[in-house]
Formats: structure tokens, C-alpha cells, sequence
């Protein structure tokens, strides 16, 4: 083999890890076996550990950028890629680092997922793909579905950000505008209809796509191979599918004997929702909540999944809920520090704040920021847009002054 084969194997229950299925095709549904009317158990991605190239993680020149550095422990890479992955951990003081996922290719973490879902569906065969999405994942799967030549639809609202909305229509998907409650029947019945390819979730509680979380596992390769394994990770969080694919990564190099630890991992919802929060406080796999007003869209989630309460779990971390005012301050501080980041993506260093700072952590701590702040709803508008004389000095002097 060489260091771009896959070593997938199969599929596996993560309701019940004996439970097993072949790799193809993808179960885009969750568990057919585990599953019932109260909560979807999603399937993870097994492979052949025994045969790990040595090596794979030690840092040398030459090596491929984007997902095929990782393609051993990924599924397979049949769709193109855009040099996903690779972000920088950019030091904020006092041990602190910031994972800056807005310089992927679409500006977010999702490019990450995407390589791989639409990998999937080239794998299985699929004409396009169908996304419900009115935020990063859209765009992203637009992107990596125009990169592999295939057909998209994206089922998205009317609140949709004017930086994905541009995405979108310049990689030439089909935008539907529905209502929210709509999209996911929609998504259901075109994937039936017209044989596409579902990156997004269709189960009561979330599932998502078998093969998408196995992307999410670089970031925690990548974390490794620059920093080591740090006392905790703090991720904002939705469904909770970046979580687990972090936990899963970490998990992994335990596994194979390349560190002895998992970081504690600490999920960062906002305080309007936290599905993931109350399935833990209540001893549940996972659970819906009602959602009420957040700026933070892209993960304000009513719908939990089983992958988050697993990933905290097994971690030893603790779920949080952040306040919109905790995570503006947040944002105000990654902006202080140069990195503009959506409201959403500065949920983990909002958790990080709330939890005490370096006074509660007993190592280096990595917050992850998953997206650029073009992609919130209401771009900021800040200061005085009209022309000023710069021969007027004292107005000059004025706005100087004011910031």
C-alpha cells in the first residue's frame, strides 16, 4: 500500500460496536439495527489499525497537504480536494492557542467533513448531493461538489449570510429557499427522487452522514503534531459531530501507542438550546430542546446526537452553555488578537473564559475557532462609512480618537 490507500474497513454501530456493517454503502441514516423511535444511533468508520504506516504522524518535508497526509485513517478520498486542513494554532497567552479553522478553502471547519461526505457520494456512485444548510456546511459542500463535478442542492432560509449566499450561487448549486421545518422531508424526498447523495442529517435525533466525523479527526492529528496532546479542547458545538471526530482522532493515537491521553473535551452551546447539555444532565443518549433566540445560527440546535454525549463522555469533560453576551466578548477578543471569527465560532473560547481561564487549566489549551466572522448574518457595521476631508484635521482627529 502507500500512505494514500484508506485502510477503512467497515461501519459499526455506535450503539452497539458489535454490530457491523460493510464499508459501502454509506449508512446516511444512522443504525439500522440499534436505532428506535427515541434516538438515532449513528454509525462510525472502523479500519485496519494493525496496518498503519509508521510514521504517519511525524512531521517532515514533503508531506501532501490537505486530507491526503491523513488518508490511511480516513475514508476513502474519491472526490478532489482544495488543501483542506493545515490551520494554524495561533498562540493567545497564558498557554492558550486558538485553532483558526476560518483558513480553510470556504472560510470554516466544514471543509474538513465535506472532502469526505462528497467522497462518498462519488464513491457510491451518486450524480449530486442534496445539503440542508444555511450557513458553512452549504457552502462548503457547494464547493467540494463543483470540485468533484457533481450536481448540488442546497435547501436553505430565507436568513441566509450574504457570504454564503455568494458561495453558493458562484459554485453553481441550486439554492431552495424553505422553511427551516421543511428542509430535512425536502432533503429526504430529492435524495429519493433524484438518487442524490444526503450530507446532511435525516433522523429524528442527529446521525449525519457515516463517513463525515472521520474528517473531523485531522484536527486533532494536526493539534498532535504541533503541540502534543493538551490538558483540554474546547469546541463550539451543534449536533456534535466536530466533538466526537476530535475525541475519535485523539482516541486514536492513543490506540496506536503514539500518546498515552485524550484530552478533556468541552462542548460550547449556546445558553438558548443545549441539547447535548441536557442529554448528559438527564442520563440520556441524546434529546431535542426547545431553542430560543441566539445570534449564534450555526449551532443553535434543537436536536442532539449520540456522537457529542459519547465524545464528552469518554473524555472526562463537561458540557457548557455560553451566554450570546459571553460569546460577543469572546469574539471582541480573538478580533483584539487579529482573528475575526463568526459569533458561533467563538463559542469554545467563550467556555474557556466562563470555566476560569488558565487559573482551571493544568497544561496548554487549544479553543478551536470554526469559521470566519464574513459568515454571520449581520455583518458588523462599525464607525462612520461617509468620506472624510483629510484636510479636515480635526475630524481626522475625531474618529481617531473614538476607534
Amino acid at each position: 500500500m502507500t500512505s494514500r490507500d484508506s485502510l477503512a474497513t467497515g461501519q459499526r454501530s455506535l450503539g452497539d460496536p458489535s454490530v457491523r456493517f460493510p464499508l459501502w454503502p454509506p449508512l446516511t441514516a444512522g443504525c439500522p439495527v440499534t436505532s428506535n423511535d427515541s434516538v438515532s444511533y449513528p454509525v462510525e468508520v472502523d479500519y485496519a489499525y494493525d496496518r498503519v504506516p509508521a510514521g504517519l504522524f511525524a512531521t517532515a518535508p514533503g508531506q501532501p497537504r490537505g486530507h491526503e497526509r491523513w488518508a490511511p485513517l480516513l475514508p476513502p478520498l474519491h472526490a478532489p480536494g482544495l488543501g483542506e486542513g493545515g490551520t494554524p494554532l495561533v498562540p493567545l497567552g497564558e498557554g492558550l492557542w486558538i485553532k483558526d479553522e476560518s483558513r480553510n478553502p470556504t472560510w470554516s471547519h466544514k471543509d474538513r467533513i465535506n472532502r469526505v461526505t462528497v467522497s462518498a457520494a462519488v464513491g457510491a456512485g451518486a450524480e449530486g448531493i442534496v445539503v440542508a444548510s444555511s450557513g458553512n456546511h452549504g457552502a462548503s459542500a457547494a464547493a467540494y461538489a463543483a470540485r468533484a463535478g457533481l450536481r448540488c442542492v442546497v435547501l436553505s432560509s430565507a436568513g441566509t449570510p450574504p457570504a454564503v449566499d455568494a458561495f453558493l450561487r458562484a459554485y453553481g448549486a441550486v439554492v431552495l429557499p424553505v422553511p427551516s421545518e421543511a428542509r430535512w422531508p425536502l432533503l429526504r424526498r430529492i435524495a429519493q427522487r433524484f438518487g442524490y447523495h444526503p450530507v446532511s442529517n435525516v433522523t429524528p435525533t442527529h446521525t449525519g452522514h457515516a463517513f463525515g466525523p472521520e474528517g473531523y479527526k485531522t484536527l486533532a492529528y494536526e493539534i498532535y503534531a504541533e503541540l502534543g496532546v493538551p490538558a483540554a479542547v474546547f469546541l463550539p458545538t451543534g449536533y456534535g459531530e466536530l466533538l466526537f471526530g476530535v475525541w475519535k482522532g485523539f482516541a486514536e493515537l492513543v490506540a496506536l501507542g503514539v500518546t498515552d491521553r485524550v484530552p478533556r473535551l468541552f462542548s460550547c452551546e449556546p445558553a438558548a438550546g443545549g441539547p447535548l447539555a441536557a442529554a448528559l444532565r438527564d442520563g440520556l443518549p441524546a434529546t431535542t430542546v426547545p431553542v430560543g433566540e441566539t445570534a449564534a445560527y450555526a449551532i443553535g440546535s434543537s436536536v442532539g446526537g449520540y456522537r457529542g454525549t459519547v465524545a464528552v463522555r469518554e473524555s472526562g469533560g463537561a458540557a457548557l452553555l455560553v451566554s450570546d453576551a459571553e460569546m460577543s466578548a469572546a469574539r471582541a477578543e480573538l478580533a483584539g488578537a487579529g482573528l475575526w471569527a463568526e459569533l458561533s465560532a467563538a463559542a469554545g473560547l467563550a467556555g474557556y473564559r466562563q470555566r476560569g481561564g488558565p487559573a482551571s487549566a493544568e497544561g496548554p489549551v487549544v479553543c478551536v475557532s470554526t469559521s470566519s466572522g464574513f459568515k454571520d448574518r449581520d455583518l458588523l457595521v462599525g464607525g462612520e462609512s461617509a468620506e472624510v476631508d483629510p484636510e479636515d484635521w480635526a475630524e481626522v482627529e475625531r474618529r481617531v480618537e473614538r476607534g
